[in-house]
């Protein structure tokens, strides 16, 4: 086991219902507190962080985390809006992979590729949900063949709001068979709740060097950020670098690359992003053991519900998903992310909410 954070956990409230599925079944909706006076909720629908109230450095209580306003809309939408995705965090080109000496086909849900879990992945699956020592608990089974992928894979996660401003994020899972694994938790942030978009935010990204992709959103290659509209090595506002003639960029409308940070991956937590937003004061840290950081800043959130009735636009808010590689299964490192029987596997993410 791990240590727990030194920063106590307050109390968790009673689960509220919010929503039921097509079978009947309730989901339920559960907040976090801690003595600063910030708040997390958390559905059993996805694992998904619905809501993140945070003071500024006004002390005014703010939304961090973009979202929707009822269940239907997280199980209709395709923007896996603050959950938790599996059994592969982001995409596996033509959604094929090899293991052990057989081919799978696993659902093919972006362009021909797979992408974060498949049609019906972790974020659209009900999560059994018990409070755990001040946090929460969630545990999911994912049968054998579960969106095509082999193993009947048990999942925990243990989830903490600190009084420091911490969510912390604990994962193990393990399996019966060899799979592949790599999960992640899918919040977008907007640090800023009076403002619906993210491109005067600045920030900082650990990281020498990203994957470079084809028109497929897959890796092609590792290329350095120096010189490049990917280095964020010091502190830049996301919105300057949108407009740098990058032919990376043009790819996919703006940021939706994973970077290499710097560390060894798997050795403990280490910072690899950092993000401040200049009129709330409001900073968010992120921390993790994964090899890999997505960064993903919401070109595409046109059209997705708000919570307010209202829609999203493009660059509403942004995504720092904490992972293996994309396509990491396909490649010479695939060894690195197949979860086999007799072995746990586990990761560990930081998200601290702050102010400067």
């Amino acid at each position: 086991m791990i240590a727990a954070h030194q920063e106590r956990s307050m109390p968790v409230s009673h689960a509220t219902v919010w929503g039921h599925l097509a079978d009947g079944r309730p989901l339920h909706r559960w907040t976090l507190r801690n003595a600063g006076g910030a708040q997390v909720e958390i559905s059993d629908l996805g694992g998904t962080l619905l809501s993140w109230q945070v003071p500024d450095r006004q002390g005014r209580l703010g939304e961090v985390l973009l979202g929707h306003a009822t269940a239907q809309q997280y199980l209709d939408s395709n923007a896996y809006m603050g959950g938790i995705v599996g059994r592969w965090a982001n995409r596996i080109r033509g959604g094929r992979f090899r293991l052990d000496g057989i081919d799978y086909r696993v659902d093919r849900n972006d362009g021909g590729n797979h992408l974060h879990g498949g049609n019906d992945g972790f974020h659209r699956q009900r999560w059994d949900v018990e409070p755990d020592d001040g946090g929460l608990l969630l545990r999911l089974v994912s049968p054998e063949g579960d969106g095509g992928f082999p193993g009947e894979v048990r999942v925990e996660l243990r989830v903490r709001l600190h009084d420091d401003g911490t969510l912390d994020l604990r994962y193990a899972a393990s399996s019966d068979a060899p799979t592949p694994l790599s999960l992640t938790a899918h919040p977008y942030f907007n640090l800023n709740d009076r403002r619906p978009d993210i491109r005067d935010h600045v920030i900082r990204i650990d990281a020498d060097a990203f994957l470079a992709i084809d028109a497929g959103a897959i890796p092609v290659g590792r290329q350095q950020v120096a010189g490049s509209a990917f280095d964020f090595r010091e502190a830049a506002p996301i919105g300057s670098r949108l407009h740098w003639p990058d032919p990376q960029l043009r790819l996919v409308g703006g940021f939706d690359h994973c970077y290499v940070p710097r560390g060894e991956a798997g050795a403990g937590l280490r910072v690899v992003a950092v993000v401040t937003e200049p009129s709330s004061g409001r900073r968010l840290t992120v921390e993790t053991d994964r090899p890999g950081l997505q960064f993903y800043s919401g070109q595409k959130l046109t059209g997705q519900p708000g919570r307010h009735g209202d829609m999203y636009g493009p660059f509403a808010g942004f995504a720092l998903e904490t992972q293996a590689f994309p396509d990491q299964i396909n490649g010479p490192d695939a060894e690195g992310a197949i979860l086999r029987p007799g072995t746990v596997w586990r990761q560990h993410t930081r998200y601290r909410v702050d102010v400067t």
